[in-house]
Formats: C-alpha cells, sequence, structure tokens
C-alpha cells in the first residue's frame, strides 16, 4: 500500500473512532491501526514492535506527523488528557482520492470503530498484547495469560486472562460478520 493509500485509511479509521464517540488520540489510532493490520489483515504495512504501552509502531508516528503536515489531520485539544486527531483542511480530499482503496476495506474499519473507541488506553494496552501474544503462536488460554504478564508484569493474569477472553469474542463476532482474521 503505498504511504497516500496508507494515510487515507489511518484518516477514516480516526474519524470512525470520533464518529463512535472514541478519543481518537494517537493510542486509539495506534492500537486500532495495529488492529486493523494483524487482526483483520489490512496491508497497511507498518512495522509494530512491542513497546512501553503494548504493540507500537514508529512509522505510524512517523506517517501521523506527516499527516498533520499536509493537512489531512489536525489535532483538536480536548481537556483533560490531551489531543485528539480529526480530519483537516484536506483530510477530505484525501478521502475522496483514494475512495476506491477505502471501500475495500470499510467493512473492517466499520467493524472496528465501536469496538475500540470506548475503550480507554489501559484497555486498548491490555487488547493489544493480547493480540500480540496470541499471533506469537501461544495457544492455551493460561499460556497466553501468562506471557502477558511476563511481558507487561503491571497486567495482572487476570486482567490478560479477561482481555483474551474480549480477544476470543471479538474473532467470533469478526468471522459471523464475515471478515477474515489472521488468528
Amino acid at each position: 500500500m503505498k504511504e497516500t493509500q496508507r494515510a487515507s485509511v489511518v484518516l477514516v479509521l480516526a474519524e470512525s473512532l470520533r464518529q463512535q464517540g472514541g478519543w481518537a488520540g494517537e493510542t486509539h489510532v495506534q492500537k486500532s491501526t495495529y488492529f486493523l493490520q494483524e487482526f483483520l489483515d489490512v496491508p497497511t504495512g507498518f512495522a509494530f514492535i512491542l513497546y512501553k504501552h503494548g504493540p507500537y509502531s514508529f512509522d505510524l508516528s512517523d506517517t501521523l506527523t506527516s499527516m498533520r503536515a499536509n493537512g489531512y489531520l489536525a489535532l483538536e485539544p480536548r481537556y483533560p488528557y490531551g489531543p485528539s486527531f480529526r480530519s483537516g483542511t484536506s483530510g477530505k480530499l484525501l478521502e475522496r482520492l483514494f475512495n476506491i482503496s477505502l471501500g475495500k476495506y470499510a467493512a473492517q474499519i466499520s467493524f472496528l470503530g465501536p469496538f475500540l473507541a470506548p475503550k480507554g488506553v489501559k484497555d486498548l494496552e491490555r487488547l493489544a498484547t493480547a493480540l500480540y501474544v496470541t499471533k506469537e503462536a501461544y495457544r492455551s488460554t493460561r499460556e497466553r495469560a501468562s506471557r502477558i504478564h511476563q511481558l507487561k508484569p503491571h497486567i495482572s493474569t487476570a486482567e490478560a486472562v479477561a482481555s483474551l477472553h474480549e480477544l476470543d469474542d471479538l474473532r467470533e463476532n469478526a468471522r459471523r460478520a464475515g471478515l477474515h482474521t489472521s488468528i
């Protein structure tokens, strides 16, 4: 996927989070893009690593900065936690340019928006880390929960198990909606 196509997907994803009442700050966009790419196989091509608060992409961070510089995204201050992204002055133009590409991924974006938008930062970290560990090929819930706690000691085993159950439920809901998942 070319850089401007990736930017259009990120823009529409951020707008979807906002429309669902989500914060749409960088953490929400990072974790939502991770789910879009690694859970629903949308080929954005961002490289993610496990970082302080779960999977994080420096490439995506650079893309967000570039999108702001090009007017595709703007920051909106939101007290008390910090800014969120909204469509910038050139955002609608970007969407129109890649309308066909965006149509390919509309179902995936629409599916994730309502699920991830209401989540707080801690919930997003737990869920994205649960996906990360699941993709490492740990099979049983106990193995995956133990691995999450090993990687993120501040996440209790009980919280890890709850996040894994939520991830497993999301996978079933995606399948019922006719969406392919990578796990």
